[in-house]
């Protein structure tokens, strides 16, 4: 009798092992109870009548997907290659379960001709400098086409543009005659500030004689200390000297 309770006992156990389910916190599973859907258990520990009832577990975490790179011409006709990445989870096991087949596959298809069709309505330097725009142009049309298939596309990103080296090497050349552009403005405007200046200095130096006499005598003095020599002065600099200083010396009496 012992004999034959132990593969009842046996088949039993095996049984009750395969009913239990235990989906982890991330995990929702699809339950279908004869290939009809029956409903969507939450995480934690569940049991089935097996093989009556079957579950397909279905994961809530964001999904990385690579959008493969592909040539694409943009709207003033330049041939790039584009490389992006998009985010999605799923939002409805349900619908990811019975209503597409192959969800990350769809989506990656899905994901490339969206990318090859938005960017195809820009041009090259629209490209380089509204990205984020046009990052949030086909996520929306991705999502909007993969909503039905009960899943979000979070964020799309367009993470390499290759240009043809000969396009390379012009925005180089571009780049090199604007740096030089600048420089030649700033060192312009130099100039500029320096002519303006020098004729104000001028103008003072032509309304005051004096202070020109004595900017020579220091300028002097100066080059002599610095050369440990000895400088002459005609007497008919020095009288125009001593004609300063009776100046200076009655405009502060005054």
């Amino acid at each position: 009798m012992m004999f034959l309770l132990l593969p009842i006992v046996a088949i039993v156990v095996f049984y009750v092992f395969n009913s239990i389910i235990i989906l982890k916190q991330y995990e929702r599973g699809v339950v279908f109870f004869l290939g009809k859907f029956t409903g969507v258990r939450s995480a934690g520990c569940s049991v089935l009548f097996w093989p009556l009832q079957t579950i397909t577990r279905v994961s809530l975490r964001t999904v990385t997907m690579q959008i493969p790179s592909q040539k694409i011409i943009t709207k003033d006709n330049v041939s790039i290659d584009i490389a992006a990445v998009a985010y999605y989870k799923i939002s409805d096991p349900e619908k990811a379960v019975i209503v597409i087949e192959n969800v990350y596959s769809a989506i990656n298809q899905i994901s490339q001709t969206t990318v090859r069709n938005v960017v195809g309505r820009f041009s090259l330097d629209q490209l380089l400098a509204e990205t984020a725009n046009i990052n949030e142009q086909i996520k929306t049309v991705i999502d909007t086409h993969t909503e039905p298939w009960g899943t979000c596309v979070t964020a799309v990103e367009i993470k390499d543009i290759t240009l043809p080296e000969n396009m390379q090497r012009a925005m180089a050349k571009e780049a090199e005659a604007e740096r030089e552009r600048r420089a030649k403005i700033v060192a312009a405007e130099g100039e500029y500030q320096a002519a303006t200046k020098l004729g104000e200095a001028a103008d003072v130096i032509s309304a005051h004689p004096v202070a020109l006499q004595l900017r020579t005598l220091q300028t002097m003095a100066e080059i002599a200390t610095e050369k440990n020599s000895t400088i002459i002065f005609p007497a008919q600099f020095m009288s125009t000297v001593e004609e300063a200083f009776r100046l200076l010396k009655k405009d502060s009496e005054k």
